[in-house]
């Protein structure tokens, strides 16, 4: 399939920029709460895989989710980055802003004939990890049905590699897939390394997917450990006690909770106290991040 001109050009103009300029990292939140000590854990080891690596590190923020997102959030997670030192470069990215870019690439995908409608819901799903195939073959229609659009799905080769069965790519209430709005990001700002936590080595197989049907190489993926709180339960932003709110009214400063979360990965003994940029100093040589591929 041929790409749009102007995205090519854009694609290749970035792959040349990331040649350049080496590393480029980013953290990607969404603006649906208080960032806890899970994401700031992710955001911390993101950081200093960054600038251990002398490379850029970015702010994107993941608002395509409107009807889960919380106006206040997009300041806060802001604040509370700097507060910690965890300092970005340029100004933070907004998801929403770029619709029209993945509308563009969506158009490309459907006019290539890689996509299809699909029409399953949730409950026709449930209990079958991958998709099925239910629709694939058949002409589910593009429109409103019974009150309905349908979403759309990539139509990924049987026996693919990564295993991931056909991506949504747009959903059927009209938002674009995270799954796709990521590694359309990931691509047009040229990024080569994505720090995430290990609850999204899940996602892996959709996006190489995807990144295989556009015929673009992807990033290298880290994935580190996950935080959980005193009853094994992976920590939420429904629990407000697990942010940087709660770890003010106790006392504690930022040098505080670098110390903390840098001793809950390893890096420091328990109980140290410092800032962002002299944890950077301590783990700039050693190799000691304790992130997997």
């Amino acid at each position: 399939m041929r790409c749009p001109n102007h995205l090519l050009i854009e694609l290749e103009q970035l792959r040349r920029l990331k040649a350049r300029r080496g590393y480029r990292g980013r953290f990607a939140p969404s603006p649906t709460g208080v960032l806890h000590f899970g994401n700031l854990q992710t955001a911390l080891l993101s950081w200093l895989q960054a600038r251990c690596s002398d490379g850029e590190w970015y702010l994107r923020i993941d608002d395509l989710d409107t009807p889960r997102n919380r106006p206040e959030s997009l300041l806060r997670i802001q604040s509370d980055l700097r507060w910690l030192g965890l300092h970005w470069d340029g100004p933070p990215m907004l998801q929403s802003s770029r619709r029209g870019h993945y509308s563009s690439w969506l158009s490309f995908l459907r006019r290539s004939g890689v996509l299809f409608a699909c029409r399953c819901s949730r409950r026709d799903l449930a209990g079958k990890p991958v998709y099925p195939g239910t629709c694939r073959a058949i002409e589910a229609g593009w429109g409103w049905q019974a009150q309905r659009l349908p979403s759309w799905r990539l139509r990924v080769p049987e026996h693919n590699p990564y295993g991931s069965g056909d991506v949504v790519v747009r959903r059927a209430d009209g938002f674009i897939a995270y799954q796709f709005a990521t590694v359309i990001d990931e691509l047009c700002f040229g990024i080569t390394d994505v720090v995430r936590g290990n609850d999204l080595r899940d996602a892996l197989p959709a996006q190489l997917s995807i990144y295989a049907a556009l015929g673009q190489s992807c990033p290298r993926f880290w994935h580190g450990p996950l935080l959980y709180d005193s009853e094994g339960q992976k920590l939420s932003k429904r629990d407000a006690s697990t942010g940087l709110d709660a770890a003010r009214s106790k006392g504690e400063d930022a040098a505080h909770v670098i110390g903390q979360l840098a001793a809950g990965l390893g890096l420091v003994p328990q109980g140290s106290r410092l800032s962002a940029e002299e944890l950077l100093m301590e783990v700039r040589d050693s190799d000691a991040l304790p992130l997997d591929s």
